[in-house]
């Protein structure tokens, strides 16, 4: 399915923006990066594997051969990519929650932007300007972020026990294991597919619906037929 590989979801958003305001976009950009915490509400969001902003200028789009038609462009254009765990409307919320105004201040100059809050203009915004990910590879799809972090943890406690413990007593080792268990149970999780909801398995699930009810449409109107040639067969016999 597109945009969607394991636990992850791929969002790829392109916006116009005013060609003349992007070196104030830049300058916000680069005040981000060396204040990190101006995006700490979004740093510290679990969900996310990644998340970039960038500018391209009207003039900046690679031109790959003489046969391409040069674009006459009116505006620049915001480039937003991200990769996440979960659904596309807990990943949309999750970012209006942990940086409203940030949102508002990267994307303020984009055409029509309608700010972050409230939520369905936004949501629409996105949706509207969203670019479909035909392929997208996933080296752990059946991990979350979290799942990453927790294997970290384990191997980092396995090989201190190993190191620790590898010599001792069976009674004296088994013991010890036992509380290395008890400490890392909340990182041994079970990694399994899980159902993730996004635009386009809403779309396939509201199609089906669709489907399935002409279907039993079709079916009503093609038995009704029959039904009233039965009924006035039993009515002549009758």
């Amino acid at each position: 399915m597109s945009n969607i590989a394991g636990k992850a979801y791929a969002m790829n958003v392109v916006t116009p923006i005013r060609w003349y305001m992007t070196w104030l976009n830049k300058l916000i950009f680069w005040i981000a990066l060396k204040k990190p915490s101006t995006l700490k509400g979004l740093i510290t969001l679990s969900l996310i594997h990644y998340a970039r902003w960038v500018i391209i200028g009207k003039n900046q789009f690679p031109h790959v051969d003489a046969s391409q038609p040069k674009e006459n462009l009116s505006y620049s254009y915001m480039l937003f990519f991200s990769n996440f765990n979960g659904s596309w409307d807990q990943y949309v919320d999750s970012f209006t929650f942990a940086i409203p105004s940030g949102l508002d201040l990267f994307w303020k100059w984009n055409i029509r932007y309608p700010r972050s809050v409230p939520l369905t203009p936004f949501h629409n915004y996105i949706q509207y300007n969203q670019i479909e990910t035909a392929h997208y590879y996933n080296a752990y799809p059946l991990a979350a972020s979290n799942d990453i972090k927790s294997a970290k943890t384990v191997k980092q406690a396995l090989i201190a026990f190993d190191q620790q413990w590898a010599d001792a007593p069976a009674d004296q080792f088994i013991k010890q294991y036992h509380a290395l268990l008890r400490t890392l149970q909340g990182d041994l999780g079970d990694m399994r597919p899980t159902p993730i909801v996004s635009m386009s398995t809403y779309a396939v699930e509201k199609r089906r619906a669709r489907d399935l009810r002409k279907a039993s449409q079709q079916a009503a109107m093609e038995q009704a037929p029959h039904v009233e040639k039965t009924e006035k067969e039993e009515l002549v016999h009758g």
